[in-house]
């Protein structure tokens, strides 16, 4: 019996050791793939993933897939000949994604996403997003305050295929439709961009001139708006974004833009990174595939400890 306990105790080590061996034979690659990084979140995104990885000795390989589906499963299939070790994702469809996803899992490479959800449980092993509805709710109340309670406004959105931009905006009106004094003469869609977001607030204020506040999807529109604002002289008016980058930080203190929302683009990439890392490793899978990371409010009071969308 002890010679027979000897010789399965022996095979289970050279089991172990052949495993070990494997695993470092397959690629030490991770991929990571976002929107365009003129948006400063999504650079951060793709900075965070990258050193984290780095620095748990990957290699890396950062794409863009500029919102774009087909060149999106151009990269999935970019990633599979590459034999990665894990793609680590901000999609650019919350339906159109999953096939991509399911087809790098059939190919034994899991994904990992970050920032938006996709419309399927189990494709993907984490998806790791903002608590977008709860960010929302904190910029409205904040909108809320600054307007006194009063006043017209425009809300401009993200892309409407985004599911954030859906998911933002009713955590916005949530809030501010408790407020009967508070009237919204414009609501129109500038797809995250700065360059639409000023075109479209221009738009905005030949119809209305007189507007009190603008609510905005994200800071990038924010920041458009803004420039808008102030190139026809009403610089005086309420503007408040979402994301937490550097920039409007940068607004805030210098009396601008009033207030944003933090969603930690950084952090929520490292984890996925180290939750990818340790899925390769030991083949333990994140408690949760759907994990949501609290926002933050960012206004005078505090913009001064904002930096690369995280807290000093």
């Amino acid at each position: 019996m002890r010679k027979l306990a000897k010789i399965v105790t022996t095979l289970a080590v050279l089991l172990m050791v052949s495993s070990m061996a494997f695993a470092s034979a397959k690629s030490k690659l991770i991929v990571i793939i976002t929107p365009p990084h003129d948006n400063p979140f999504f650079k951060s995104e793709a900075d965070g993933a990258r050193l984290k990885a780095e620095s748990l000795g990957y290699s890396t390989l950062v794409l863009v897939h500029d919102d774009d589906v087909n060149k999106q499963n151009e990269l999935f299939d970019t990633a599979i000949a590459r034999d990665a070790s894990a793609i680590i994702l901000d999609n650019a469809g919350a339906d159109a994604t999953i096939a991509a996803v399911k087809k790098a899992k059939d190919a034994g490479i899991p994904s990992f996403l970050i920032d938006r959800e996709i419309n399927a449980s189990g494709v993907a092993l984490a998806q790791i997003v903002s608590n977008n509805y709860q960010g929302a709710q904190l910029g409205a109340e904040e909108f809320v305050s600054l307007m006194d309670e009063e006043g017209t406004y425009v809300e401009l959105v993200g892309r409407e295929s985004d599911t954030n931009a859906g998911i933002r905006s009713k955590g916005y009106h949530d809030v501010i439709d408790q407020y009967p004094g508070l009237k919204m003469v414009a609501r129109q869609s500038a797809n995250w961009s700065q360059t639409e977001g000023f075109e479209k607030m221009e738009t905005i204020l030949q119809a209305h001139p007189n507007i009190k506040g603008v609510i905005c999807g994200n800071d990038t529109m924010a920041m458009g708006a803004m420039a808008a604002l102030k190139a026809a002289g009403k610089g005086n008016v309420i503007v408040v974004g979402f994301d937490g980058s550097n920039e409007v930080r940068d607004s805030i203190l210098a009396g601008d833009i009033k207030a944003t929302v933090l969603q930690p683009a950084f952090r929520e990439a490292e984890l996925a990174v180290e939750q990818a890392h340790t899925y390769l490793t030991t083949g333990k899978k994140p408690a949760k595939e759907k994990q949501l990371m609290d926002c933050v409010l960012i206004n005078k009071e505090n913009a001064h400890r904002l930096e690369t969308f995280g807290m000093k």
